[in-house]
């Protein structure tokens, strides 16, 4: 019993842990890493003396799967936010994140009077009143939709600076399907209007109908309104979409979103110690071949290959790598994977002395239209009581969206300049950091555009046997959907290998 899996991020972790359960001490796991660190996009800094995610910082606490991890790794329960509130800037001025919408699509409890103008309130009204013409499971580009029946303001002021924190992406390129399923499910069902569809889509069913998130045949989550500012939303770096984006699961009660107590370095060590694999790391992957039973994976250099040969291959990859990986094996599938675009970023994590005053929210996100270079900014050690415990004030910025990568390609001095700019304006900041740390995620999350749910089927249904693709390109962004991924994965590759014959 000899499996690979190509990627050491926390999908290939997940399902290197999940396979050695299911297969014992005896199986052979190698997990081939190209970096010189597992963990992918995830990344915890050292922050003046603290553990600091400077890649995802939080998950879906209403979500079964990194809560369940933790506890079956023997890991301290998940640390959960303060109240406080977000924020957004928007038409020159910074307002609170807008509770009563969707994902930034307007609810009939949405109050938007603090973000729209006049002009906008009144498109966002006449919404419910408009005739729809919805082709039940078309997909459609979500700011498109949210252009026509609600305006420009709506799309641009609550919609994209939303989901531009989850996906680094435009709210005009992401697809309705996989951003917001809900929505396109009442859509389907014959909702009159948009409005309709968002309040439908927010209201939990009855108690005896509700499916366990553990059972529920949709692989994403059930998704609720904005969460309250009770448990205010703070926003997301790379690969995470625990920020106010995030869609909370259908549940009664308890916080929305959790973070790993130490950061998620102690959650990638405990998957590592669990799963026991062969680590390599540094290593190349460079080709995928079939053989008669079993794989071939070539690695190394072009000049010295090392051919390694194994019964099952995971790939935990970003979906270019994985397209040229899987085009000689399974060219749909290679296909499929290749049309799914990636957006780069990057993550500014500062620390101040005890005396800077921060204002007392969450964070803010910052609108595309905005004269400013961060997407969104979170008051770290306001939103995580942990994070600030020693008096000091942290904080990180992201910056970059989907077609922005040119305007990061300067050095870490200036997006550090970029981001103390940009703060000076938000919250009136100007004293110098005691530290600053800068990470940048080339191509770190996927786009989920139009079409992607029938990209991400042809991928999983043109791979044969003892082949699977897991993490971040597939069914969610979130460390949840990826542990589900490999975790799925992992229980699909016991079953074949255990399969008589």
């Amino acid at each position: 019993m000899r499996i690979a899996v190509v990627g050491g991020g926390v999908s290939g972790l997940a399902a290197a842990h999940r396979l050695r359960t299911l297969l014992g001490p005896a199986a052979e796991i190698t997990v081939l890493e190209q970096r010189d660190r597992v963990g992918g996009v995830l990344h915890t800094v050292d922050l003046a003396g603290t553990p600091f995610d400077v890649g995802a910082e939080a998950f879906l606490a209403r979500r079964p799967e990194v809560p369940a991890l933790l506890a079956e790794l023997g890991l301290d329960p998940a640390v959960h936010p303060t109240a406080a509130s977000a924020t957004v800037r928007a038409g020159g001025r910074t307002a609170p994140l807008p509770g009563g919408t969707l994902l930034g699509v307007p609810t009939g409890a949405a109050r938007l009077d603090a973000l729209l103008s006049p002009a906008g309130l009144a498109a966002v009204a006449a919404e419910p009143s408009r005739p729809l013409a919805w082709e039940p499971g078309a997909d459609v580009a979500l700011g498109a939709l949210l252009r026509d029946r609600f305006g420009d303001e709506a799309a641009d002021r609550l919609a994209d600076p939303l989901l531009g924190g989850v996906y680094a992406g435009r709210v005009d390129a992401l697809g309705l399907r996989a951003t917001i399923p809900a929505l396109a499910r009442t859509l389907d069902a014959g909702a009159p209007s948009v409005t309709a569809a968002a309040d439908r889509a927010t209201t939990p069913p009855p108690a005896s109908r509700r499916i366990p998130a553990r059972e529920s045949p949709d692989p994403r989550p059930r998704v609720a309104a904005s969460p309250p500012t009770g448990r205010g939303p703070a926003v997301p770096g790379p690969a995470d979409a625990a920020g106010p984006a995030a869609p909370p699961v259908v549940a009664s009660g308890g916080p929305v979103f959790g973070a790993v107590r130490g950061g998620y370095r102690v959650l990638l060590d405990a998957l590592v110690a669990a799963a026991r694999p062969e680590l390599r790391l540094g290593v190349t992957v460079r080709s995928l071949q079939r053989r008669a039973t079993g794989w071939r994976l070539v690695l190394g250099p072009t000049t010295d290959p090392e051919a390694l040969d194994v019964d099952a291959v995971v790939l935990a990859v970003p979906a270019p790598a994985a397209a040229k990986l899987l085009a000689p094996v399974a060219p749909g599938a290679s296909r499929a994977a290749g049309e799914i675009e990636l957006a780069s970023s990057v993550v500014v994590a500062l620390a101040f002395p005890e005396d800077v005053r921060l204002p007392p929210t969450s964070g803010a996100l910052v609108a595309a239209g905005e004269p400013l270079g961060v997407k969104g900014v979170t008051h770290s050690s306001t939103k995580w009581a942990h994070l600030g415990a020693d008096g000091l004030v942290r904080l990180r910025a992201s910056l970059g969206r989907f077609g922005e990568a040119a305007s990061l390609q300067v050095d870490d001095a200036e997006l550090v300049a970029r981001v103390r700019a940009d703060l000076a304006v938000l919250t009136g900041v100007t004293a110098d950091p005691v530290v600053a740390v800068v990470q940048r995620w080339g191509g770190g999350l996927p786009q989920y555009g139009v079409g992607h749910l029938d990209r991400v089927a042809a991928i999983e249904t043109g791979l044969p046997p003892g082949l699977a693709v897991v993490g971040a390109a597939l069914h969610g962004v979130g460390v949840p959907a990826c542990v589900a991924t490999a975790r799925a994965a992992a229980e699909r590759i016991a079953a074949g290998i255990d399969a008589p014959g």
